[in-house]
């Protein structure tokens, strides 16, 4: 079926899902699998299925005979068996001999028989002026990583046994008695093992790592915080946690902590500032200058004849937050004005401005009718600390009531004496 006289394929489904060009060499044809195969793995979250087309992928490009005869005559001469047999093997089997064991942390075990570590999480505090901006923070950082010297086997020989303290399951229940006939069972790692099931014996312990398997590293990150990013938001290093032995490592985790700034608040991708005019200003105009979280310094103006008024907002464009990765689009900037009225005015004041002011409204009333009326006096109150006042006042009289629904406010049932 597939004679000389074949005409060359035209497949590249292969090239495809490695990312590669045909021309590829066998070094870039390594490399685009090592990457996509460590993104895709399982183990760390990956789709299954993309996995396995990438181990087919790299099953036969790798192979000269294979992919001589992929580039000739297609997927379809293989599945015939032109190539010695176009049978899978086992992705995790061709990735674990590509890696030589596990490259999420040591250990030869196959990926999807070991466990994940724990991922370390830290919080990093940021200003508002670096998620406006974007900043680098060189974070220095100790870690474990699997010892050097033993290869993560604890020992010079390389040879453990069982845990006699735990029988080699890494956990000891330890029972105890509460009362008559009730017990607690409580599980905790074994002290002996240190929770790994198994011994190493004194003279056999690794002179590097003590028999711990693993030492202590200093690891030196650059944590690069985007523009637009958000309190809360998380920046991740795969596999840069504490390494152990048959243990996939977990990932160094950054969790974004911004900090109060005294004059901007932010929501989103809009910022908010509180502004303070005169009644004056409010009035008759103003202008101020807001230093921005750039450094620039915007000028802030009224428009000729406008009038502010109490508890109003403006809004300017593009002058808010930039977006997260698309740094060049910015949210709104909202002011808030608050206008500060005077306490008193003289009389003199008082004749000025009703000469300029529009006049006051003529009263409605006689005065028959206000002869009639009592007169009041206001004060002045704390509306907040008044109803905290009422409410406190109010659960004492419940309090109280109860009280007296029950004289003496002591046991209301008294057991029988024998």
């Amino acid at each position: 079926m597939f004679g000389r006289g074949a005409k060359k394929s035209n497949d590249t489904k292969y090239y495809d899902i490695l990312g590669v060009s045909k021309n590829a060499t066998e070094d870039e044809i390594k490399k685009a699998y090592k990457k996509a195969a460590i993104k895709n793995h399982p183990d760390k979250g990956g789709d299954p299925e993309k996995f396995k087309e990438l181990a087919q992928a790299y099953d036969v490009l790798s192979d000269p005979e294979k992919r001589q005869i992929y580039d000739q005559y297609g997927e379809e001469a293989l599945k015939e068996g032109m190539g010695g047999g176009g049978g899978m093997h086992d992705p995790f089997d061709i990735f674990s001999s590509f890696f030589g064991g596990s490259p999420f942390g040591g250990g030869g075990a196959r990926g999807r028989r070991q466990k994940r570590g724990e991922d370390v999480i830290h919080p990093l505090k940021v200003s508002l002026e670096e998620l406006f901006n974007g900043a680098m923070r060189k974070i220095s950082l100790s870690r474990n990583v699997i010892c050097s010297r033993c290869n993560g086997k604890g020992s010079k020989s390389g040879a453990s046994s069982k845990c006699s303290g735990c029988q080699g399951t890494g956990m000891k229940v330890t029972i105890r008695q509460l009362g008559p006939g009730m017990i607690q069972q409580m599980q905790h790692p074994c002290n002996e093992c240190k929770g790994t099931g198994e011994t190493i014996s004194d003279k056999d312990r690794c002179p590097q790592c003590k028999g711990d398997k693993v030492v202590p590293e200093k690891k030196l990150l650059e944590v690069v915080v985007e523009k637009g990013m958000k309190h809360g938001q998380k920046i991740t290093f795969q596999g840069e946690a504490d390494e152990a032995p048959d243990t996939i490592t977990g990932d160094m985790v950054f969790v974004l902590q911004q900090k109060e700034h005294p004059t901007f608040k932010r929501k989103d991708e809009d910022l908010f500032v509180e502004h303070t005019l005169s009644l004056t200003e409010a009035l008759c105009g103003f202008h101020f200058i807001l230093s921005h979280l750039d450094g620039r310094r915007l000028l802030i103006k009224s428009k000729p004849g406008e009038v502010i008024k109490p508890d109003q907002f403006k809004a300017i464009e593009d002058e808010g937050m930039p977006v997260y990765q698309r740094p060049f689009m910015r949210g709104k900037m909202y002011i808030h004005f608050t206008i500060e009225f005077p306490d008193t005015l003289t009389p003199e004041q008082m004749k000025a401005l009703e000469a300029i002011l529009p006049p006051k409204p003529l009263p409605q009333f006689t005065d028959m009718e206000l002869d009639e009326c009592e007169e009041t006096t206001m004060h002045d109150v704390n509306i907040e600390e008044e109803m905290r006042r009422k409410q406190a006042q109010a659960q004492q009289e419940v309090y109280d009531e109860d009280d007296d629904m029950h004289p003496g406010g002591g046991q209301k049932v008294q057991c029988a004496q024998q």
